[in-house]
C-alpha cells in the first residue's frame, strides 16, 4: 500500500470514527425525541401512533411552567453577570502584567474542572453558612461561579487576536481609558461577548447537579425532571428533554455562528 492509499485509508477511518462517536452520543437523544411523539406510555418497539399528548401534558402542567420560569430567570441573570465578570477577567489578562498572573488565570478557569457533586456540596455548605441556601439567589451565585470561566475563555480568545497598540493609539489621540474601552475594546470583542452570553445561558439552562443541591423549593427545569422520575417513569420526560436539548443547542449554535463570523472577519482584516 503506497503512502497515498494509506493516507486515504487513515482519513476514511478517522471520519468513520467521528461519525460513530456522534452516533453513540446522539442516539439516546434521538430515541428520546422519537418516543416523545409516541402514544404509548412506555418506550417500546414497535411504536404506537403519532401523538403530541405528552407535549400537551407538559404545557398544561403548572410545575413545569414554574421550573421553566425559574430556569429562564436564573439563566438570564447568570449569562449577563457571568459575561461581565468574564470580560473583566479576560481584559485583565490582556491589558496587565503582574506577579502571580499564571496563578490568577489558573484559579479563574478552575471551577468547571471541579466535579459538580463536590462543587454542589461546597456551594451548599457555604451558602447555608451565610443563610442563602434554598433561594433563587443561591442558584444564581452557584451558576455564576461555573459559567464565568466559559465567558472568560471565549472573550480572552477574541482579545488575543487584537493588536495591543490599538488601545495605546486611542490614548495617544486623546481618549481616556474608559473611552478607549467603549470605542475600541468593546466593539472589537462584541461578537465574543454575545457568544459568551449564549454559551453561559446554555450552561446554566442545562446545569442540574449543583442546582439540585442549592435550589431548595426554587427548582429549575432540570431538577423538576428528577421529580418526575421519582416513583414512576413519566413519558413527559421525553418531551421536556427534547425541549431542553433543542433550546440548549439553539443557544450553542448561535454562539458558534457569532464566533465563526468573528474569526472570518479577523482573517479578512489580517489579509487586507
Amino acid at each position: 500500500m503506497n503512502n497515498f492509499n494509506r493516507s486515504k485509508f487513515v482519513e476514511f477511518g478517522l471520519r468513520f470514527y467521528i461519525l460513530l462517536s456522534f452516533g453513540f452520543v446522539f442516539a439516546p437523544i434521538a430515541a428520546s425525541f422519537v418516543f416523545s411523539f409516541n402514544s404509548d406510555r412506555f418506550p417500546s418497539i414497535p411504536l404506537g401512533s403519532f401523538s403530541t399528548e405528552w407535549y400537551q401534558a407538559v404545557a398544561t402542567d403548572p410545575l413545569v411552567w414554574d421550573g421553566l420560569r425559574n430556569t429562564l430567570f436564573v439563566g438570564f441573570i447568570v449569562s449577563v453577570v457571568s459575561t461581565i465578570l468574564g470580560f473583566g477577567a479576560a481584559y485583565t489578562d490582556f491589558r496587565y502584567r503582574f506577579f502571580g498572573k499564571s496563578v490568577y488565570m489558573a484559579l479563574a478557569l478552575l471551577p468547571p474542572t471541579i466535579p459538580v457533586v463536590i462543587m454542589g456540596l461546597a456551594m451548599l455548605a457555604y451558602l447555608s453558612r451565610i443563610n442563602l441556601s434554598g433561594q433563587s439567589i443561591s442558584v444564581i451565585i452557584s451558576h455564576i461561579v461555573i459559567c464565568s470561566p466559559f465567558a472568560m475563555a471565549i472573550t480572552r480568545l477574541r482579545l488575543s487576536q487584537m493588536d495591543p497598540d490599538l488601545e495605546a493609539a486611542a490614548w495617544n489621540l486623546g481618549a481616556s481609558e474608559w473611552a478607549a474601552m467603549r470605542y475600541v475594546i468593546v466593539p472589537f470583542a462584541l461578537p465574543a461577548i454575545f457568544g459568551a452570553l449564549f454559551i453561559t445561558m446554555a450552561v446554566s439552562f442545562d446545569e442540574f447537579a449543583i442546582s439540585w443541591f442549592v435550589s431548595g423549593l426554587n427548582e429549575t427545569l432540570p431538577v423538576k425532571v428528577l421529580g418526575f422520575l421519582q416513583g414512576q417513569v413519566s413519558p413527559r420526560i421525553n418531551a421536556i428533554g427534547t425541549f431542553v436539548f433543542v433550546t440548549s443547542m439553539t443557544l450553542v449554535i448561535i454562539a458558534q455562528i457569532l464566533l465563526t463570523r468573528q474569526m472570518r472577519d479577523t482573517n479578512i482584516v489580517a489579509k487586507d
